[in-house]
């Protein structure tokens, strides 16, 4: 942190001296117990941080050129439709576009007509694993120049579902053949690593970027052993990431996770520097009093710009429980916009470091994200630990006792478990289930669940309209 003169005058105060002043103020109240609390997390948050906090600290810094755009999510069931829309919202301050492409029959060429590919970045959410739609894309984007991010994730895929999408020999088999496709055109990013589903499914801050870690380490240890040509010097990765409402945790959370990812590259001897898409967390929004969500999913965009992110796509207020609608997508767009037009965030990125609260939070999130990630390759990896249920019940372990914090209100859901309104009425107003799904079926392995923390208070309220 730059000194530019303005208190010289004055004797620099140690951090003893600070703690001593504060246990005076607390005329005879325990320092530890009344001011320092421990997260989710283990770690220990004091009530003031200092120079001395740093010193020697290990960090990691954005690059120099580092930059974020707004994104925004579009279902590609019809190719036209979700074109007319791509091209509107472009015209609306969006800079990246998220497409969600439901099944194989999709078409690129009515999807991406009149898109300046060369200056708007692509994201790709596909439902399916097939190589011909990979193959079409290719062809389409010929000798043009684009960036595009197809975040296929097999592993995030079973996670999530319990099932391959085919089989394990048949999906490895079309991703090494998707790879070795795309290897051949320059701005493809083939490999994604879904981190949204751990955080939505309740697990902390550590355990997601180990998760996280291990999950990615999983693609880099299978494509160095299977094609060596696949990260010759070079591994790109996409992480998709949601953030909740611990604001400082959740900055120092991204920033960990550019560290490590890089930090393991390196053992590699190549150069990995992921590209972070970032969103508000669904874990913490609401149905009733849902216009606090806009409070919400505003804080957590902060975090995830000031944490790094390179891409952000903010979460409508109403995403639980509306149908894709103009009105919503046009409040979280606009969300984004006011953020780097007219707050400056776009100049912001890079202010959290030398943070002296927030860098200390980085290398701790850090450093026990990197043990439990080295406990799981010790044990056998991730992809063991999750067919054997571990990072399932760790997850659910770690699910439970946020739950019952909230239910004790002890985190806090404003309108929802603390201030209710009881003239709220919401029964009319769904149009999508806000709730767990339960569909009984056979699987591989017992899928992570994605659940949000009000949903049986909901429930409740919903009966009794």
């Amino acid at each position: 942190m730059s000194k530019i003169g303005l208190f010289d005058e004055f004797p620099e105060v140690s951090a003893k001296q600070w703690k001593q002043k504060i246990q005076f103020d607390l005329k005879g109240a325990d320092y530890n117990y009344t001011l320092v609390w421990e997260s989710l997390e283990g770690i220990k948050t004091k009530p003031f941080y200092h120079a001395e906090d740093i010193e020697e600290l290990k960090t990691f810094n954005l690059p120099q050129n580092h930059s974020w755009n707004i994104a925004q999510a579009i279902y590609a069931g019809d190719s036209s439709k979700a074109n007319s829309k791509a091209l509107d919202i472009l015209k609306k301050g969006v800079e990246s576009l998220v497409f969600t492409i439901p099944d194989e029959r999709i078409d690129f060429a009515p999807l991406l007509d009149g898109i300046d590919l060369e200056n708007t970045p692509l994201h790709f959410n596909f439902q399916f694993l097939a190589v011909e739609p990979i193959k079409q894309l290719v062809t389409y984007l010929g000798d043009k120049t684009a960036q595009i991010y197809l975040n296929i994730d097999l592993i995030g895929n079973l996670a999530r579902n319990g099932n391959w999408f085919h089989n394990l020999e048949k999906d490895h088999a079309i991703l090494d053949e998707i790879c070795a496709i795309t290897s051949e055109k320059t701005g493809i990013h083939t490999i994604g690593v879904n981190l949204s589903l751990y955080q939505n499914a309740g697990a902390n801050s550590v355990q997601q970027l180990a998760y996280g870690l291990a999950h990615g380490h999983e693609y880099l240890n299978h494509f160095s052993n299977v094609i060596p040509s696949a990260v010759e010097g070079h591994f790109p990765i996409t992480f998709k990431v949601t953030v909740g409402g611990n604001y400082f945790f959740e900055i120092a959370k991204l920033r960990a996770l550019r560290w490590l990812w890089n930090s393991l590259a390196q053992e590699y001897g190549i150069k990995s520097d992921c590209h972070i898409l970032a969103m508000p967390s669904k874990r913490n929004k609401t149905v009733y009093d849902y216009n606090v969500n806009l409070l919400r999913t505003t804080s957590e965009s902060m975090s995830v710009i000031l944490g790094g992110a390179d891409t952000v796509c903010n979460l409508p207020y109403d995403a639980i429980y509306h149908k894709d609608n103009e009105f919503g997508e046009r409040i979280a767009r606009n969300q984004l916009l006011l953020l780097k037009e007219e707050s400056y965030f776009n100049e912001a990125s890079k202010i959290s470091e030398g943070a002296y609260y927030i860098e200390s939070l980085t290398e701790q999130l850090a450093e026990k994200a990197l043990t439990l990630f080295k406990q799981l390759e010790k044990s056998g990896g991730f992809m063991d630990a999750l067919k054997k249920g571990t990072i399932q019940q760790k997850i659910k372990e770690s699910a439970t006792k946020e739950q019952q914090l909230f239910d004790e209100g002890k985190m806090v859901l404003l309108g929802t478990n603390k201030y209710q309104n009881p003239q709220d009425r919401m029964k009319d107003n769904l149009e999508l289930y806000p709730f767990v799904k339960t569909k009984p079926r056979k699987t591989l392995i017992e899928p992570i669940i994605e659940k949000r923390l009000a949903e049986t208070v909901e429930q409740k309220r919903l009966n009794d309209e």
